[in-house]
């Protein structure tokens, strides 16, 4: 890479309001190349990335933006100086989608030949980096890489016809090898994180190693401060193990705007950048750049494209904090079983915003838990936070039950929690807990996991948090979910989707 990008757009469906250019509600087809250019000349994201994990996805994404725009790229050479990178499905985890592996990898020869046409320098690769999600082995890593190498790039040299190769008839193809960025999601991978990436080394001596750090789904699965001590351990495992290999490790983040999927808004960039110091990539998601002024977002934007991140993530004491991952995790996932069944039930009046095909999170894999079933984690957060039930305060009882020493090494670990804590309990809801006990039987929920519920919202209020409305717009939020649970009660089910919508405006996010 000539430089290596510290922002990165996504297609996450979190944004609450559809952006003023979209033919629809559900972005999808041609306006996600025109969303992919104004990813570039009008935010100033330095890359984007074009995702085939659970969606449909135009092939000729790279045709399409060189020939619609070619003033602005023209300028701004795709590959070298901005740059766009596929997100594969997992073919061992996605197994319905494991064909699309082998078609998103072949559209990146394509994308070579037409920026040579287009630039007129054969050394252009248009897309050579590649994001492979629910990474868990570094075998994994080595197929993707050597299936490009040996299948799209290998066929090239097949005879099939006598003295005619492939090559021949079609070209040659380029480039000849890629990067594959690790997309680290579960626990284990991410204590693992040294064996996934120095069995990759050993197999592919890679000059530099991106490594893509997830925030969502390990916050579903786990928790809200499982994820942030996660994916600390993570980041700093990389980068010392890069050290020790003489490999420079570049670490990306996926974080989302609200707290429990990593709280990076146009207003909290600062304090995501102290949280993260060593984090080289952050991820640009829809709803930061649909839910807030535009001014606002393009200097958010700007102000992560120039800072200049640290070369390491120290973590003082490793053991202190596994020991507090796993309390939390055993409460959380408790609380997550008993409420599930609500999840599920408003999960159904969340609006879409991308034309994604069905999916489910970690749970629903065979690796899942108890047998729970759950959306995935967008959809996951605005059912919770419909209910009044901001779903970072679950597990937060456990913290009452640290000592004075974990809770020291919580606290100068996850910088930002009591920050992030507070964002999120003014959207608490008591009279939704009320509600939802009162009306079990619509909700599928018992009184044991409410009361579960109510000693989260009693401990955060303990560290002198509070716990509900603040100012109108969580006033008006509150009012909002009662309505929500009111129009369920009732079975008018297009009330509550309006109210699903609006509550996620005033969050500027869906989830």
């Amino acid at each position: 890479m000539d430089h290596v990008p510290t922002t990165m757009c996504t297609q996450h469906p979190d944004n609450a309001r559809v952006p003023t250019w979209s033919r629809d509600e559900v972005v999808q087809g041609d306006d996600e190349v025109h969303e992919a250019y104004l990813a570039y000349s009008l935010y100033g994201c330095q890359e984007v990335m074009w995702d085939f994990e659970g969606k449909d996805v135009d092939i000729y994404v790279i045709r399409k933006l060189l020939t619609r725009y070619p003033e602005y790229f023209r300028d701004h050479v795709i590959g070298r100086d901005i740059y766009l990178t596929l997100r594969l499905p997992n073919p061992w985890v996605e197994t319905a989608e494991r064909k699309l592996f082998s078609q998103a990898l072949e559209l990146i020869p394509t994308a070579h030949d037409v920026a040579r046409e287009f630039y007129g320098d054969d050394n252009i690769n248009g897309v050579f980096q590649v994001i492979l999600p629910l990474t868990s082995r570094a075998e994994e890593l080595i197929f993707t890489y050597r299936y490009y190498e040996r299948v799209v790039v290998g066929k090239a040299f097949l005879e099939l016809l006598p003295g005619v190769k492939v090559m021949d008839v079609l070209g040659s193809v380029r480039p000849s090898a890629i990067d594959v960025i690790p997309l680290i999601e579960d626990l284990n991978s991410m204590l693992g994180i040294n064996r996934i990436i120095i069995g990759y080394w050993r197999a592919i001596r890679p000059k530099y190693l991106r490594v893509f750090i997830a925030r969502s789904d390990p916050a579903m699965n786990y928790g809200l401060i499982p994820a942030v001590l996660m994916a600390k351990i993570a980041l700093s495992k990389a980068l010392d193990l890069g050290r020790e290999l003489g490999l420079e490790v570049y670490p990306i983040i996926g974080v989302g705007p609200t707290p429990f999927r990593g709280h990076l808004t146009p207003y909290n960039v600062d304090n995501i950048v102290r949280e993260y110091p060593c984090v080289r990539t952050f991820t640009v998601q829809s709803a930061f750049r649909y839910d807030y002024p535009e001014n606002d977002v393009i200097n958010a934007v700007a102000e992560l494209n120039n800072r200049s991140p640290s070369i390491e993530c120290p973590i003082q004491d490793y053991e202190l904090l596994m020991s507090i991952i796993s309390r939390y995790v055993d409460h959380y996932q408790r609380e997550i079983e008993g409420l599930a069944n609500a999840i599920n039930l408003v999960s159904n009046y969340v609006p879409r915003r991308r034309a994604r095909k069905l999916h489910i999170g970690l749970f629903g894999y065979s690796r899942g838990f108890r047998g729970v079933v759950l959306p995935r984690a967008i959809t996951f957060v605005a059912a919770l936070y419909s209910l009044g039930i901001p779903p970072e305060i679950l597990g937060a009882s456990v913290i009452n039950e640290l000592s004075d020493r974990e809770y020291t090494a919580l606290s100068e670990t996850y910088i930002n929690l009591r920050r992030d804590l507070e964002a999120a309990a003014k959207y608490v809801c008591h009279e939704c807990l009320d509600m939802i006990t009162k009306f079990s039987k619509v909700f599928g929920v018992g009184g044991k996991v409410i009361d579960m519920v109510r000693r989260d919202v009693k401990a955060i209020e303990e560290l002198g948090i509070r716990a509900g409305p603040s100012d109108y717009e969580s006033r008006k939020h509150e009012l909002l979910t009662q309505l929500l649970i009111n129009s369920l009660v009732e079975g008018r089910k297009d009330d509550a989707a309006r109210y699903m919508t609006e509550t996620a405006i005033i969050r500027h996010a869906i989830g």
